[in-house]
């Protein structure tokens, strides 16, 4: 294969690019697992701060599955992090880094009773917005140009018990990339507040 292909096991996208000359390059395929290394810049206005005094925050460990079915196959890939949820206002957070072979990647989830957001920031980079029942536009921009991508949301549910410190946050929906459809994508996040023996 031409141009490059590279992994790295998240919720974010895997490129296949081909024939690159001239500036151009051919975006063949993807899936939500594997990234390269990409530069975006979302708007501050889309997240909160960690730092907020007003927004309690609880260490979590985080169980991260994404299925991908595009024509009649299916990709698994799964990740288990450590990080923070947090809630402010209407809007709730869950935000965890991954150490790359690139450098470390930050993930931002924010869910609300009517909109969700994946923000992706540092090595790799991606804002990906759902709504139910609408057709949205993100973006992924890479070192070749940016990317549009599009998400139709077929179910979003979030769910936390304040009791037991466990949620989850379940998220089917159809993604295209560049106008052309890239498959069905389930992301099922489940989390629960750490154990007080783990450092």
């Amino acid at each position: 294969m031409d141009g490059l292909s590279k992994r790295n096991g998240d919720i974010g996208l895997r490129f296949f690019i081909r024939q690159i000359s001239g500036g151009t390059c051919h975006l063949l395929a993807l899936s939500p697992s594997n990234i390269y290394t990409y530069i975006v810049i979302y708007d501050e206005k889309d997240v909160l701060p960690l730092s907020s005094s007003s927004a309690e925050q609880m260490p979590v460990k985080i169980n991260v599955k994404t299925d991908i079915r595009s024509g009649g196959s299916k990709e698994t890939f799964e990740l288990t992090a450590f990080g923070r949820y947090y809630i402010k206002d209407s809007a709730r957070f869950l935000q965890y880094d991954e150490v790359m072979e690139q450098g470390t990647v930050k993930t931002i989830i924010k869910m609300s009773d009517a909109d969700g957001l994946i923000l992706r920031s540092g090595a790799v980079k991606m804002r990906l917005p759902f709504k139910m029942n609408k057709k949205l536009r993100g973006s992924y921009e890479t070192p070749y140009g940016v990317f549009e991508m599009g998400t139709v949301t077929k179910r979003m549910v979030h769910q936390y018990d304040g009791e037991s410190g466990k949620g989850s946050i379940d998220i089917l929906y159809d993604l295209k990339m560049q106008g052309s459809q890239a498959g069905t994508y389930h992301l099922a996040i489940t989390f629960e507040e750490e154990n007080n023996e783990h450092s």
